[in-house]
């Protein structure tokens, strides 16, 4: 096996997925002002039309789906705790089965394994600071695994430093394994925020 990169720095990896948090927040926020600024500037503007009263309740909407995300969409606090917690571990390759758009973010369905083992188990990975993009890095090599496989962890890109928290795609089926493990093991899981933390798509009819 050829020799892994180096391990990424945990703080350049946290600033670095803070830092696209923000800016997505900013940029939201950007736009649901415009929305809300179109009535006026029609009514100044002397149009008088139906059609720009849709700005307020489409800016409603952004806000609304953007606290969406913030709530049920950014791990990065429990990111932090997981590379905090647990030792980074080099996944040679990187498979991904599929991806799905939810309003949490894109849930891709990924199995992270070492080459010449057999036995990864799927996992669903939401990227942490709720960009919707697989990085292409992820094609090329492997990625660094932080957590424990049956309750969950962190999964950094190497060249990327993007970030996705990662849990069992089929949460169920660890369950008896997760019963079972040790003292320690659950004390880590504990530690790190991920011992009975279940990602879950919010109901928007109901506001999550």
């Amino acid at each position: 096996m050829a020799n892994p990169p180096p391990a990424p720095d945990v703080a350049q990896v946290l600033r670095h997925n803070r830092a696209l948090l923000y800016r997505h927040i900013v940029t939201r926020l950007a736009l649901a002002v415009t929305l809300f600024a179109v009535p006026y500037v029609a009514h100044l503007a002397g149009y008088d039309a139906a059609l720009p009263g849709f700005g307020i309740p489409a800016a409603l909407l952004v806000l609304i789906f953007l606290m969406l995300r913030l709530r049920h969409g950014s791990r990065l606090k429990v990111c932090e705790k997981v590379l905090h917690t647990y030792p980074l571990e080099y996944r040679t390759r990187v498979s991904r089965k599929g991806s799905e758009w939810k309003y949490l973010g894109d849930v891709h369905t990924v199995r992270l394994s070492v080459r010449g083992q057999r036995g990864a188990p799927s996992l669903r990975a939401v990227n942490a600071s709720t960009v919707r993009r697989w990085p292409k890095e992820a094609e090329e090599g492997g990625a660094w695994f932080a957590g424990d496989p049956a309750f969950g962890g962190v999964m950094v890109v190497p060249g990327s430093d993007d970030m996705f928290f990662v849990q069992p795609a089929d949460w169920k089926k660890y369950e008896q394994e997760r019963a079972q493990a040790g003292p320690q093991r659950v004390a880590l899981a504990e530690q790190a925020g991920i011992s009975r933390l279940l990602e879950k798509e919010p109901n928007i009819l109901v506001g999550g």
